[in-house]
């Protein structure tokens, strides 16, 4: 039989604890269960003053409404406050009443500024403590990858400037000096070339870069990510501007990933991207087994390639096909190899002469960088085949590594960036890896029996309530009790 629920008065109190509202399978709950912020109140107490000013927002309530917005894919403050007012799940975890008054969206804002990328490091840090005292980080195998982000910042905002404007504008430092790009050659003529570099006037800090041939070049970051292999635990997290190659951090990271284990690393995958030459051979120092795929070599048609050059590791020299010495000029401009030049005499008479170089220059110049030994053994390696092992670690690569990304940016929001600038990027980045280590640690617990010890969620004994609160309380359960209800169909 059809019924009709009339539309009663919405009760004035609700005699329930707001936790049993929320259902036991939902991840904040889960998350909760296996949550320590017991030492955010120290780790931030430099930013507070401890004797004056007003009363600031709990540290805690507000780190735990960021994490529940990241859980949900909500980076933008403004969504995160309209949800939470409505959201159950999202007060209850933050540790607000129903009647309580949120904080406003920008106290967010100033939040971050005062606790600095630093804080949220060490948030991440301590996420990835408790996975592996959890049991889900084995540390031995580890792979790398690398993807953009897209800045927070249109098209229109892109426009031309000469590298020397650029670099006025923004003086060069010592942590930028390897990052900026290079001022244009002066010509013959005593000229400086002509050359420009886009730039976004809304985010400085990004970079025009793209992941692949055919798309749009755009404003972009890049985040570089570390995970282990046993459960896709994140590791570690870097974000760079987007012109930075990922072999560039490559070694920085696996430093700091073993010293925040503790545990040293005894195979590395990554994809061709990373295969550089000094990669390799300090991966090898560490007694690293690097999983990295070699760039094939240029070929170009009619020209003598660049493997027909045999160098000598011992003597560091470099022999032609000719059969003539090289002799060792210097460093490169990079400072990350040799370079090594012909005499003009032996060119003159070489039969290979017109294949080798160009006809405009006088003898042949050739680079070696470092780590060129083990980036021949890594080539002859993958040349006469990996065994099944390898193969095993790589395919693995193709799904943990790639697969962090792929959910970090379609359930977690970091397709595109919230804020400006990369600190703010950075931010971003340590609480999505934050989430992501706190979502598979709480899938592993399945009955959460940790009783609740946070301050957000500490519930008072009913001998500790207001008489009047237990007497309201006390009529809104009689008024409940004595609801008439409608009849049921038979």
């Amino acid at each position: 039989m059809q019924t009709r629920r009339e539309r009663h008065q919405e009760d004035l109190f609700v005699a329930t604890p707001l936790r049993t509202l929320i259902p036991e399978d939902h991840i904040l709950r889960r998350v909760d269960a296996v949550l320590d912020l017991s030492w955010l109140h120290d780790a931030v107490r430099a930013c507070y003053s401890q004797d004056m000013g007003r009363a600031s927002i709990d540290p805690e309530s507000a780190l735990r409404l960021m994490l529940a917005g990241f859980f949900e894919g909500i980076v933008e403050d403004r969504r995160l406050m309209r949800r939470a007012q409505t959201d159950l799940a999202f007060r209850w975890f933050a540790g607000y009443r129903l009647d309580e008054k949120l904080p406003d969206h920008s106290s967010l804002t100033r939040i971050r500024q005062r606790w600095g990328s630093e804080r949220f490091e060490m948030i991440f840090q301590k996420t990835v403590e408790a996975c592996q005292k959890a049991g889900l980080v084995d540390g031995t195998t580890v792979h790398v990858d690398a993807t953009l982000i897209r800045a927070n910042a249109s098209m229109g905002s892109v426009t031309k400037h000469h590298v020397e404007q650029v670099q006025t504008q923004n003086p060069m430092t010592e942590e930028r000096s390897d990052e900026e790009e290079k001022p244009p050659s002066s010509s013959k003529s005593g000229k400086r070339a002509g050359a420009s570099v886009s730039r976004s006037s809304t985010d400085p800090d990004s970079r025009m870069a793209r992941s692949r041939k055919g798309q749009t070049f755009a404003p972009r970051f890049k985040q570089h990510a570390v995970c282990d292999d046993k459960a896709g635990i994140i590791l570690d997290v870097q974000v760079t501007r987007a012109n930075i190659n990922e072999g560039r951090v490559l070694l920085e990271q696996v430093r700091r990933t073993q010293a925040r284990t503790g545990i040293s690393i005894t195979t590395l995958t990554a994809d061709a991207s990373y295969s550089h030459g000094q990669n390799y051979a300090e991966l090898e120092a560490l007694s690293i087994t690097p999983v990295i795929p070699p760039q094939p070599q240029r070929r170009y048609p009619g020209h003598v390639p660049t493997s027909r050059f045999r160098y000598g590791p011992r003597h560091r020299v470099v022999r032609c096909p000719g059969g003539k010495i090289l002799q060792r000029k210097g460093r490169c401009a990079e400072n990350a190899g040799w370079s090594f030049s012909a005499r003009p005499s032996d060119c003159a008479g070489c039969a290979l002469r017109t294949s080798c170089f160009s006809p405009k220059a006088s003898r042949k110049v050739i680079r070696i960088m470092d780590g060129h030994e083990a980036l021949l053994r890594a080539r002859r390696h993958h040349t006469r085949g990996w065994d099944t092992e390898t193969r095993a670690h790589y395919s693995r690569h193709r799904w943990r590594a790639e697969g962090i990304h792929g959910e970090a940016k379609t359930q977690h929001g970091l397709a595109r960036a919230a804020r400006r600038g990369l600190t703010n990027i950075a931010i971003q980045s340590y609480l999505t890896a934050a989430v992501m280590n706190l979502k598979r640690l709480a899938k592993t617990t399945r009955h959460p029996d940790r009783p609740p010890t946070t301050q957000p969620h500490t519930e008072q004994p009913r001998t500790a309530q207001h008489p009047l609160t237990r007497l309201l309380a006390k009529i809104s359960r009689i008024h409940l009790n004595n609801r008439p209800t409608l009849p049921c169909a038979a």
